[in-house]
């Protein structure tokens, strides 16, 4: 299986996209070329993300120009609503074929990560994490790539970024997405914050996952040692400029 790698949140693009709430993200590849959320939705008060809004319609564009759009009240599951910065365009499980990944979350259960393919001329939810488990819980994606090294794609975020402060790592397996991974203690956003932080980045040592450390004071880089995950410290602050200067491996 090709590992496909997302970058996700040197924020400043996907931040303006989801406040602008009408910009088209768009990925090269087969499949689905290009992708925003549509219908700003008020069913769902949460508003982690400052003033972007969560959204009930995605739409998409394939090679051929064509747009697709899903409506989540004409779906199975009419109070849900996508709860993220910006759709994320990638071929998420290697087969060739653009998907968009993102955040939906549902008022009694919380945030699912969720993967939406293109079928014919549907769009369907190809894969899920479960939810949460309560209302008002999210999570923020963080990277998309091989991150062990095994060949298979493997999807993180970190699970109540405000709460919890948990990084999981889950990866293809037959059936859907298996958990392989989880570490303590790290985060990506702020309440309010309109940008996710951080992000997946090479830099000699294999793939490393950039974060903030629970204070969201310092940065660490986040990788595999063999099947565990392990931080270390990057002597760098928490900031803007921090995150700049460790995505570009300085």
């Amino acid at each position: 299986m090709r590992a496909a790698v997302l970058i996700a949140a040197l924020g400043a693009t996907l931040a303006t996209a989801g406040a602008a709430g009408e910009a088209w993200i768009t990925a090269p590849g087969a499949g689905i070329s290009a992708a925003r959320f549509e219908a700003p939705d008020d069913s769902y008060p949460h508003r982690i993300m400052g003033t972007i809004p969560e959204r009930r319609v995605l739409a998409v564009r394939d090679a051929a120009g064509h747009e697709i759009r899903l409506d989540l009240r004409q779906g199975p599951d009419p109070d849900h609503v996508f709860e993220d910065i910006a759709p994320r365009v990638v071929d998420a499980d290697g087969d060739g074929q653009n998907d968009v990944v993102l955040v939906e979350s549902s008022p009694r259960e919380g945030a699912q990560l969720a993967i939406y393919t293109l079928r014919r001329s549907d769009l369907v939810k190809s894969a899920a994490t479960p939810h949460i488990g309560t209302r008002f819980r999210w999570l923020a994606p963080v990277a998309i790539a091989d991150l062990d090294g095994d060949g298979v794609t493997d999807i993180a975020y970190v699970e109540t970024p405000h709460l919890g402060k948990t990084l999981r790592v889950w990866s293809w397996a037959p059936g859907g997405l298996t958990q392989i991974a989880h570490l303590r203690g790290v985060t990506n956003h702020r309440i309010g914050d309109e940008v996710i932080w951080g992000g997946l980045r090479e830099c000699g040592q294999g793939p490393e996952i950039v974060l903030a450390d629970a204070g969201f004071r310092s940065l660490v880089a986040v990788g595999f040692d063999g099947a565990e995950l392990v931080a270390r410290t990057l002597g760098l602050e928490a900031s803007a400029p921090g995150f700049d200067r460790a995505m570009s491996c300085r």
